[in-house]
């Protein structure tokens, strides 16, 4: 898979790629993640990529051209052009697990008090992770390379992500390790028995129990 990601703030990136398990994923040639800076495709001398917006209002807006530059110079048939913007559709998992089959995933990062609307023309989908404003789409971008990366085959193994939270329309089922004691709260013990099918059916009434007490509307959906 290659990810492309269209931003203003590069640097930003930088920690985000060079730990834990999407960096593993960029050794092992499983993912391919390119950071791209708006201010490239400036044909101002400043490099100014936003101005102020038409009809007057605070903040800057992101202009046309440059964007629409960046996307098209990394646009290809098997592209994926997503905007991140509080107004998108609200990512789930089940959207993770569908951009896992793609070859590649182009991340625009919107910035400021927003972009010309005519930039939506140049998009594909327009993502949002949660109800309420962030300074730029540049937390949205990680979180949707993380949440995707790590379902990539050779990432993790399966079985870490398999009975994920939302996999099902269900929340994770609680677990433990050692000690089996601690302070008085113990470990269930069906989980020290060595019996897997008690186990198994153990975690999935607790995973139930869980998502109708916290989530009831992801039982809903399910329904």
């Amino acid at each position: 898979m290659q990810i492309d990601i269209l931003t203003l703030f590069p640097h930003m990136f930088d920690g985000v790629l060079s730990e834990s398990i999407i960096k593993r994923a960029i050794e092992k040639n499983i993912v391919k993640i390119n950071i791209i800076n708006f201010r490239d495709f400036s044909k101002l001398n400043n490099s100014q990529v936003d101005d102020t917006p038409y009809g007057g209002g605070a903040g800057m807006v992101l202009m046309c051209e440059p964007i629409v530059d960046a996307i098209e110079s990394v646009r290809d048939d098997d592209s994926l052009v997503i905007l991140l913007t509080p107004q998108g559709k609200t990512y789930n998992q089940k959207m993770a697990y569908d951009f896992k089959n793609k070859k590649h995933l182009i991340l625009v990062c919107g910035h400021y008090e927003g972009f010309d609307e005519r930039i939506r023309s140049f998009v594909d989908l327009e993502l949002s992770i949660g109800d309420y404003v962030l300074t730029g789409g540049e937390i949205p971008a990680m979180a949707i390379v993380d949440s995707v990366v790590r379902l990539l085959d050779g990432t993790i193994n399966e079985e870490s992500y398999i009975s994920d939270s939302f996999t099902n329309n269900l929340l994770d089922y609680p677990t433990y390790t050692k000690p089996a004691d601690f302070r008085g709260m113990k470990v269930p013990d069906v989980l020290l028995s060595g019996d897997h099918k008690k186990i198994a059916d153990y975690r999935k009434e607790e995973a139930y129990k869980r998502t109708k007490d916290r989530r009831p509307d992801l039982i809903k959906e399910g329904e």
